[in-house]
C-alpha cells in the first residue's frame, strides 16, 4: 500500500473499538484514540502522545469515577471570573472550570491535601505609541508614550497521576493601560475611564490591574490555607490517642472524634 493509501486507511480506536474518521485520530504511543474518547480525558492532561493504551484506559476509569465526585460536590465558595475555582470546604476539595454545566464538563475534583503549591504570574508587555508627522512618517511622541498590556495566570501545583499542575488565565481579555501626558500630569486611559497620577505614572495602579492581582492572590491564599488546614487535621487524626480522666464521670477515656468522653459523652475540651 502506498503512502496515499496508508493516509486514508481506516483506523480503529484502541479504547472503544470504534472506527476513526479521516481527521479524528489521536495517536498514542502504541495505538490510536478517537476524538470522542480523547474528549473524556482531563483538560489538564497534556501528555497523550507519549501515553500507552493501558495508561489512557486507566485515566478514563479515573475520569468516570470523578463524575460521582462532581455529582456530590457542594459549592461553598467561588473564586475567579471566567475560569472559576470552586471550593467544597466541607469535603476538603476543589475544582477549576469555565463551564457552568459541571456534570457535562466533569472537572477534576482535587483534595486540598493534594495541593503542593500555588503561584500568580503576571505577564507584562509594553508597546510604544507612535504618531504621524507632517511627512506621513510614524515617529515617537516626546516624551515617548506606551501601552502596557497584562495577563494574569494562576498555576496550582497538585499531586495527581495524570497532571502536575492546573494553569489558567484570570482575565478573559488582555488588560491594556495606555499612558498619556497632559501638562505635568500623567493619565491612564481605561476605555471611557481616566485615572490621574500627577507627575508619576504607574500602570500597576490601574483599576483592572489591581482587580485581577487581588483575585489571583485571593485564590492562592484560599488554597494554601485550605491545604495547611487539611494537613494539620491529617496529622492530628494520625497522632496516638492518649487516655484522660473525664471530669464528668471520672472514667479513664480516649476522646472520640468530637473530643467527647466515650462513656458519658461529656465534652473534654482541648
Amino acid at each position: 500500500m502506498g503512502l496515499f493509501g496508508k493516509l486514508f486507511d481506516k483506523k480503529e480506536c484502541s479504547i472503544c473499538g470504534g472506527e476513526i474518521g479521516l481527521l479524528g485520530n489521536r495517536k498514542l504511543e502504541d495505538g490510536n484514540l478517537c476524538k470522542t474518547c480523547a474528549g473524556k480525558l482531563s483538560p489538564w492532561f497534556d501528555d497523550r502522545r507519549h501515553s500507552t493504551v493501558e495508561q489512557i484506559a486507566a485515566q478514563l476509569e479515573y475520569r468516570e469515577a470523578n463524575r460521582e465526585k462532581v455529582a456530590s460536590f457542594a459549592i461553598t465558595r467561588t473564586l475567579g471570573e471566567d475560569t472559576k475555582v470552586l471550593l467544597d470546604e466541607d469535603a476538603g476539595q476543589f475544582m477549576v472550570t469555565s463551564s457552568s454545566r459541571l456534570a457535562e464538563a466533569n472537572p477534576d475534583v482535587i483534595a486540598f491535601s493534594d495541593v503542593t503549591g500555588c503561584v500568580l504570574d503576571i505577564e507584562e508587555d509594553r508597546v510604544e505609541l507612535m504618531r504621524e508627522n507632517a511627512d506621513g512618517e510614524e515617529v515617537s511622541y516626546n516624551p515617548p508614550r506606551y501601552v502596557y498590556e497584562y495577563d494574569f495566570y494562576v498555576t496550582i501545583y497538585v499531586r495527581n497521576p495524570y497532571f502536575d499542575d492546573i494553569r489558567f488565565r484570570l482575565n478573559s481579555s488582555t488588560v491594556s493601560v495606555e499612558e498619556r501626558k497632559a501638562g505635568n500630569a500623567t493619565t491612564i486611559r481605561l476605555g471611557s475611564a481616566a485615572l490621574n497620577f500627577g507627575d508619576k505614572f504607574d500602570p500597576k495602579q490601574s483599576v483592572e490591574y489591581c482587580q485581577y492581582k487581588e483575585m489571583g492572590e485571593e485564590i492562592k491564599a484560599a488554597l494554601m490555607q485550605a491545604r495547611q488546614q487539611a494537613r494539620e487535621e491529617k496529622v492530628a487524626a494520625e497522632a496516638p490517642k492518649v487516655a484522660v480522666m473525664c471530669p464528668f464521670c471520672g472514667a479513664q477515656t480516649i476522646p472520640d472524634a468530637k473530643g467527647c468522653c466515650e462513656y458519658c459523652g461529656g465534652a473534654l475540651g482541648k
